[in-house]
Formats: C-alpha cells, structure tokens, sequence
C-alpha cells in the first residue's frame, strides 16, 4: 500500500456497501486517513454514540509494552468511509476522554483481534473499560468448534494468519514482521513523531480488515456461538482489570437468550480467571517442554492462555465451562 497525500487506502467493504462485481467478494472502497489530535477530528457518530446510528468499527491499539504499565500510543478507528489514527501522544488525557463514551457504549461495536492488553492500557491508563468488543481469535475459534473442528488454545490464531485466511480476506501481511522486527530493536517506535508512513501503515493495516472480517464472521456463526462471542469477548475485555472494586463496575456478563433457552439446549456457565506471575518464575509455572502447563490444563480440561501477543508474559488466563 503507497500512500499520497492526502493519506489514502482501500478498505473492503461487503456486497450491500457498493456496487457487486462478480469477479470478486468484496468492494473495494478507496477511503481517508486521518491522523487525531483533536476530538474535532473525529466523526459526531462516534463521539456521541446513539441506537439510531449503530457504528461497527475496526479497533486496534500500539504502544510501548501495551499493559498496565506500559504507554498507550496509538488508536486505530476504521469505519466504512474512512480510517482515523488516535494520536494519544499528543491528544493525551482530553482527547482519551472524549473517546470513552464510544470505546464504552453498546451501540459502537468494536472489531478487534485480542483484546486482552489493549483493553488492560486502556482501563489502567483512561480508566475506560472496553465494552461491546467482537474478538476476531474468539471467532475464529467458535467457528472451528462449530464446525467441528476445534483447535487447541495453546496455539490461538494470529492476525497475520487470520487475514491470510481465505474464508475471510486471503491477504497476505508479511510487512507485519517487519515492524515486530524494527520493535524489537526500538521499543520507542510508536512514541516518535511525526509517525513516519511505514509506521501509518502499520497502524492502517491492522484495522482496515476487520469491518468485513466481521461481515463475514456474522454470517458463519449461529446464535448460541453468537451469544459465546459476546460473553467471552466481556470476559476477556475484563480479564487483566481488576481493580479496587474487582469487576463490580464493569457492564453485566450477556445473559442466555431466550431464543437458546426455548431450545433446550442452554450452554453452561462461562468462567474466565487470571493468575498473576511473580517476574522471572513464568518459566516454573510452563515447566520443561510445557510439562506442567500442560498438566494444569489437563487436570481441570481448562484453555489456558500466556499473556498476549502484546504486553508482558506476567499473567495466565484460563476459561473453562461448569
């Protein structure tokens, strides 16, 4: 993708947004990019979120060892006619809280592969708590499972392999190794501005998929992985955050629809629980060649999870059904 500038892309868009050509499953629609200092910046539907204009973004985050403990960069915002970069360095505190009402509402579903540490920066940083999220690797495996064909959680699947998926985009994103390979030896990246356009198109890259990832995510799955969707997207929005009043400020878990009810065939109970790592002993807790992990995800027939791609390895998670 070579920019001009204005800063452009192209964002794939489902039939219904464009005209169908019957050569291809996508529309592709050549789309803005914007780079946020100011909450002015940023469209009114977003900023004041409404039922009577439901938004589906595509939402990403970087930043310096995206934890509790590290520093929130960047936000990506990926809408159907146009993409916005969040400049949190230097919009800061006041245009983090102008963005709250949206990154919290139910009317703003936010698109996101692995929500874990994004959502930990952002409850311990903005005091935001991320809410209505559809998590792509979460799908992803709720497809596989419905389809019989389950995969272990030891190995969850990467972005990179997801969008080389051709179920849902067959798009090939090598020019994201590159960027893990320039972080490794620059952990500042993010923070350095202005962001240099191999860094915009990083930020770019990794958000302007997942509106149509979810078009096609919503029309594979059935109503009682839907509803497994939207619980385990809570829980894992809510995994790395407690606070002083554990998670009793955080928006309720979503109830069992009637719909599944009325089936007789209800799922059971969803439980999702953390385990902080001293620093230095996760080596103990995994074991010899994954020996004791293994044993732990055994005894209790548990998915058990280490850390996230992004921020440190310091804590396990592990969900399971009673």
């Amino acid at each position: 993708m070579e920019f001009s500038k204005p800063y452009q892309t192209y964002v794939p868009l489902p039939f219904e947004s464009g005209d169908r050509h019957k050569d291809y499953e996508a529309v592709l629609s050549l789309v803005p990019i914007h780079i946020v200092t100011n909450a002015s910046q940023l469209p009114k539907e977003f900023l004041f979120p409404s039922a009577k204009t439901h938004l589906i973004i595509g939402f990403d985050s970087e930043g310096i060892q995206l934890c509790q403990y590290g520093t929130l960069c960047i936000m990506q915002l990926a809408l159907s006619d146009a993409i916005y970069l969040v400049d949190v360095i230097q919009g800061g505190e006041k245009l983090m809280q102008a963005c709250k009402p949206a990154l919290e509402s139910s009317f703003v579903t936010k698109v996101i592969h692995d929500c874990k540490r994004d959502s930990e920066a952002l409850y311990f940083q903005f005091g935001i708590k991320l809410h209505n999220v559809v998590d792509t690797q979460i799908a992803y495996s709720l497809i596989e499972e419905q389809n019989g064909r389950r995969k272990s959680s030891d190995d969850p699947i990467s972005f990179i392999r997801l969008l080389a998926d051709p179920q849902y985009c067959g798009i090939s994103y090598v020019e994201k190794n590159e960027v893990r390979a320039l972080l490794k030896k620059d952990p500042k990246v993010w923070t350095y501005r202005p962001l240099s356009e191999m860094m915009i198109q990083t930020a770019v890259d990794d958000v302007r998929f997942l509106p149509y990832i979810h078009y096609k995510i919503m029309e594979k799955l059935n109503d009682q992985m839907l509803w497994k969707l939207a619980v385990r997207g809570a829980l894992h929005c809510r995994c790395f955050c407690v606070g002083d009043k554990g998670y009793s400020d955080w928006p309720p878990i979503p109830t069992i629809p009637d719909s599944i009810k009325a089936k007789g065939n209800a799922p059971e109970e969803e439980i999702l629980s953390v385990i902080n790592v001293p620093c230095g002993k996760m080596g103990r807790i995994i074991g010899k060649k994954g020996v004791s992990i293994m044993s732990i995800k055994n005894s209790c027939n548990a998915d058990i999870l280490i850390g996230g791609d992004k921020g440190s390895p310091d804590k396990i998670s592990g969900s399971y059904e009673t």
